[in-house]
């Protein structure tokens, strides 16, 4: 345990290293996504499990798939664009087979076009994920859609290029402590803590950090996480994926673990801006083989963040 530790401390510590290149964000550093390849038709990206990003039930964490699926998205209409361009998530519907997140997943993107007349640029795109089993061909795990407007930053803020790392690249040099400014030293004790709790009460690390813990309601559920620097995006805002993956993890919650997650659908509607971000889930439907829950995530000033309707199915 203690080594499974000190390895997910140090990948804090990288991310955090990474992070420092700008352009991209923390989540994406620290899980070290590899952009195998980057045109104006297509993006493939992949995610290799490690202690840090498995989840309770052993496979790669729900969140991580959700961002995974977002930059691939993203990324398939940036090459349309210029390269430090500002996206923001609109829409995002994910579903699943319900093979599991194991080992390496690859994800492949496909610019689909730009919204006719719009005032601004509304590209969508669509995304397959699969996964490397053991042995055999990559098996498909999902698949889905985005869109995404091209957005001005915040006012005064240049945004640099995303850098599209590969797998392999040169090694990196953790930081000393007495190097780490405020936002890193936040984002590490941030960590520590998640560390000492998840020893202490046998969570896993990654939703534990993200702050998916959500409890199960008369009608529902409810999930209240800290809106902090490990979850934000390029420009400060809760970052997309890990949206979709608090509202996923309260709507589950609302039923027993005999079910399964099969399809999202998000709709963003404001800035994941605030102190904190609050996941409310309402069963809409329960039948014998499927359920669906309506979950909504709202700031501190009670402005809806993201609109969300997911299905699930009982399993055998």
């Amino acid at each position: 345990m203690q080594d499974s530790h000190q390895s997910i401390r140090e990948q804090v510590l990288r991310g955090i290293a990474l992070n420092r290149v700008p352009g991209y964000h923390f989540s994406g550093n620290f899980l070290d996504f590899s952009f195998d390849h980057v045109s104006a038709e297509s993006a493939r990206l992949s995610l290799d499990a490690g202690p840090h990003c498995i989840g309770a039930d052993g496979q790669i964490s729900f969140g991580a798939v959700a961002i995974l699926a977002d930059l691939t998205l993203a990324t398939s209409i940036r090459a349309q664009l210029d390269s430090a361009a500002r996206l923001a998530t609109v829409t995002m519907s994910l579903q699943f087979t319900g093979a599991p997140f194991s080992r390496r997943l690859y994800s492949e993107g496909s610019f689909d076009g730009f919204f006719v007349g719009g005032a601004e640029r509304l590209g969508t795109s669509h995304v397959r994920i699969s996964a490397e089993p053991s042995a055999g061909e990559r098996e498909l795990v999902g698949f889905g859609t985005g869109s995404f407007m091209a957005i001005a930053p915040p006012k005064g803020m240049v945004l640099a290029p995303v850098p599209f790392r590969r797998r392999g690249h040169e090694p990196v040099d953790l930081p000393a402590p007495d190097s780490l400014d405020a936002t890193e030293r936040a984002i590490l004790r941030a960590a520590d803590r998640t560390l000492a709790q998840s020893s202490r009460d046998g969570e896993a690390f990654i939703d534990a950090f993200w702050g998916l813990r959500p409890r199960k309601l008369a009608a529902g559920a409810s999930c209240v996480t800290k809106n902090a620097p490990h979850i934000g995006n390029r420009v400060g805002h809760a970052q997309g994926g890990i949206q979709i993956a608090l509202a996923a993890a309260t709507a589950s919650a609302a039923l027993s673990p005999t079910w399964g997650l099969s399809t999202i659908t998000a709709s963003f509607v404001s800035p994941g801006e605030g102190a904190r971000l609050r996941a409310r889930s309402r069963i809409i439907h329960k039948g014998r083989l499927t359920a669906v829950i309506r979950t909504q995530i709202t700031r501190p000033d009670k402005r809806v963040v993201l609109d969300v309707v997911s299905n699930h199915v009982h399993r055998v």
